[in-house]
């Protein structure tokens, strides 16, 4: 891969050597370690160069990095590695990817810092004003009206200059970089009112006579600047916490991982050490209530497992030797010893925070109605701001000059873009959130626009609409054999292969505590089954070709085969010596949830189409079961990816759900990709959305976080789109003829804020949804 140089992509500097990157995603994952990117050799297409090259690398970043790289919520394309303002649009950077030890934010510190300053002033400025324009009553009625405005002045400094100094930064910044943004305005504003008021208080013979008040004084604006500076200050106080809150889902998880673990040392005794020393290997005891600490497996004891962390499902899950556990899972009433299995960047709960801070960062396709407002918007506000100034100097009523400046200076305050620039990626970043506590990971943005847009789902059966772990359905006996023996030869037979139906049957055998015997002479027959030799006797297991292979007669066995195939189970033939011995019956049941989300997902207007791999009777039996009444059966991988093919040129929003393993393909051509994860099972390339339970009741509550979603990006775009629809023209002064009424920069300035802090907590309302 390469990066063009100069195109405003992320970089790193690492050790004297600057690092180009093809995105921030790249960029993230290189920052959280750079030393194992720069000590590799680098693949052919993805080198890395210094100060020049590029970097793309396919491992999942460390959510535990030190969070030291921040970004834009409004353009993820800026990252850089500390807080600060960002280049485009002058808002806050935030930590890329959140870590459970993160600090306050240095950004909401400073303007709160500002704010307890700004304020106290700012009340003192309304009450000096307000009483003599409202009451009549001067306060300070032994100050000359001169030294009055010289009083203001020196109040305004502080209230002003110092307080409002990032804004002027930041308005200068977007200035001489050529990039327009609210602060752009809001300096503008306030510069204009502050520096107007001075050369008012300090040259007055600068100005005509006849703007002269009762007192001889030319009016001033310091107090307008102030309060000003002081609203927008409480904006950015309100919309910094807010923005903080939009990342509680990712801190809530990562809070639940402990930060000590219990380590069993060789001798058997134990240690408390910090989990940063924990390594691949060790055996860690956890205790009743305890969270488990890392991934890994059970070696011994047992117990029940919350792992609504990871599925979303509140039921707790029995945890047994061999059995997989999952870092910041709730242990319940037992106690367990399990060995570490990853560590870092590898668990499961790390990748998980690094594929929602990236899907966080990603734009939706609905974003670029904002984008496209956002590039004119500013320029023209500008120019509203010159017209209304030059319409009220040139035909407006006396002081034509001051009434002219109020007008221009409340239009450039009260456009300011922030709500409509955060309307869609505040929703986006709370709904990615919610889905990842709700047990769906949202790769992108841009999937979770078009799963709110899907009217068909096309559903694999093994996996998705079953266990996916076949058992033992049934054994049959032919004449002259039990059951038991049936069973036992079936599995002796079976026991060395990794057929998911071989070790359904193995598994049977071994319950019934079923000595198996030593296979000898073991071959597969492609398609068929297999042959062996068990304690002499010759064996074969397999379907019908491989009986008429074999010139076995099935006589009455045939009959009861059809009926379970009928059931949709998978039907194994036994012949002992050339004699039909029986039959093993195989099934991979439906999950208990299945009829229930199946009927919810058609109540939410969806149409269901079942695509397998298996025999037609076996999805017919499936099909009719469930109330699915179009089916694909015998298809290959590809044959799905060409069914979803086919739905899409019918016009269909098609959405594709699998193992994301052999149905990687069809996932890839769905609108939307849904794969069924399991536990660590959670970052399928193929799919833009992953149900981390594996459980159709997710994909329910995707569907409902998705319509979700999309409906607060429209009401945040509406508002933000009405807002600034309604508030430039009264800004301007056009109802000025009709009702006498000039909006103060001062009521500007709090509408504005307050269209801000109502965006986002408009997007703050999703994270309610499934609760």
């Amino acid at each position: 891969m390469t990066v063009k140089l100069g195109a405003g992509k992320p970089s790193f500097d690492y050790r004297g050597t600057t690092y180009h990157f093809c995105s921030a995603g790249c960029r993230m994952k290189f920052s959280a370690d750079p030393e194992k990117y720069v000590a590799a050799k680098p693949k052919e297409g993805h080198a890395y160069q210094g100060h020049g090259g590029a970097l793309a690398a396919p491992q999942i970043a460390a959510a535990t990095a030190t969070g030291t790289t921040y970004t834009c919520p409004m353009h993820p394309e800026v990252v850089r590695d500390k807080p600060g303002a960002c280049p485009i649009c002058g808002m806050a950077l935030e930590p890329l990817v959140l870590t459970s030890d993160i600090g306050p934010n240095p950004e909401l510190a400073d303007m709160t810092r500002r704010l307890w300053v700004a304020a106290p002033l700012a009340v003192i400025f309304l009450v000096l004003d307000m009483t003599e324009h409202l009451f009549g009553i001067d306060l300070l009625p032994f100050m000359a009206p001169r030294s009055h405005q010289y009083l203001q002045f020196a109040l305004a400094i502080p209230a002003v200059l110092w307080c409002g100094w990032p804004f002027f930064e930041r308005g200068w910044r977007s200035l001489t970089s050529g990039r327009l943004n609210m602060f752009t305005l809001i300096a503008l504003g306030t510069s204009a009112a502050f520096l107007y008021s001075v050369v008012a208080a300090f040259f007055p013979g600068l100005f005509p006579a006849q703007m002269a008040g009762d007192m001889g004084t030319i009016p001033v604006y310091f107090e307008a600047a102030a309060v000003i500076t002081a609203l927008v200050l409480l904006g950015q106080v309100l919309e910094l916490r807010a923005r903080e809150r939009t990342g509680g889902a990712i801190r809530a998880l990562l809070d639940l991982s402990p930060k000590r673990a219990i380590r069993i040392r060789p001798d058997g005794a134990t240690e408390d050490v910090p989990l940063e020393a924990v390594a691949v290997g060790d055996v860690l005891r956890v205790r009743p209530g305890d969270h488990v600490p890392i991934d890994g497996e059970v070696v011994d004891g047992h117990s029940a497992v919350d792992e609504s962390l990871i599925s979303g499902e509140s039921l707790p899950v029995e945890k047994n030797r061999g059995d997989a556990v999952t870092g910041g899972t709730a242990n319940g009433s037992g106690s367990f010893d399990m060995r570490v299995a990853r560590t870092g960047a590898e668990t499961t709960l790390a990748r998980i925070v690094a594929m929602v801070a990236d899907a966080q960062r990603s734009r939706a396709p609905i974003q670029s109605l904002a984008d496209r407002v956002a590039g004119w918007f500013v320029p023209a506000v500008i120019a509203v701001a010159v017209v209304a100034f030059v319409a009220w100097f040139a035909f407006g009523p006396a002081p034509a000059f001051a009434h002219g400046l109020i007008a221009a200076v409340s239009v450039l305050i009260i456009a300011c873009p922030c709500a409509l620039g955060l309307a869609t990626p505040i929703s986006i970043m709370v709904a990615i959130g919610r889905g990842a506590q709700m047990g769906v990971l949202v790769r992108n943005a841009a999937a979770l626009e078009r799963l709110a847009a899907v009217d068909t789902v096309v559903l694999d059966k093994t996996g998705t609409l079953t266990e996916g772990r076949p058992v033992l359905a049934g054994v049959e006996a032919g004449a002259g054999f039990d059951a038991d023996e049936v069973l036992r030869l079936a599995a002796s037979i079976e026991a060395g292969s990794e057929h998911p139906l071989a070790e359904a049957i193995v598994a049977a055998a071994r319950e019934g505590n079923l000595a198996l015997g030593k296979a000898a002479d073991f071959a597969a027959v492609a398609g068929k089954g297999v042959r062996g030799t068990i304690g002499g006797r010759r064996i074969s297991l397999g379907n019908e070709s491989l009986m008429e292979d074999d010139r076995v007669a099935l006589g009455s066995l045939t009959g009861t085969a059809e009926e379970r195939r009928a059931n949709g189970e998978t039907v194994m033939f036994l012949a002992v010596d050339g004699k039909a011995a029986g039959l093993v019956a195989v099934a991979d049941p439906v999950r208990i949830t299945t009829p229930a989300a199946l009927a919810a997902l058609r109540g939410l207007g969806l149409t269901v189409i079942m695509a397998t791999g298996d025999s037609r009777i076996t999805a017919a039996a499936v099909g009719k079961r469930l109330g699915i009444e179009r089916l694909e059966a015998e298809v290959l991988p590809e044959d799905k990816a060409k069914l979803i093919s086919r739905l899409r040129a019918e016009g269909r929003v098609v959405a594709m759900a699998g193992d994301g393993i052999n149905d990687a393909p069809a996932l890839a051509a769905a609108d939307v990709g849904i794969a069924m994860g399991g536990g660590a099972d959670v970052a399928i390339e193929s799919a833009g959305i992953t149900l981390m339970s594996g459980d159709l009741n997710a994909l329910v509550r995707a569907r409902a976080l998705a319509t979700a979603t999309l409906a607060n990006i429209r009401q945040n775009l509406f508002f933000a789109f009405v807002y600034n629809a309604l508030g430039v023209p009264i800004a301007a002064g056009v109802l000025y003829p009709f009702l006498g009424l000039l909006l103060s920069p001062i009521v500007a300035a709090a509408a504005m804020s307050f269209s801000s802090v109502s965006v986002i907590g408009n997007a703050l309302r999703l994270r309610k949804i499934g609760l």
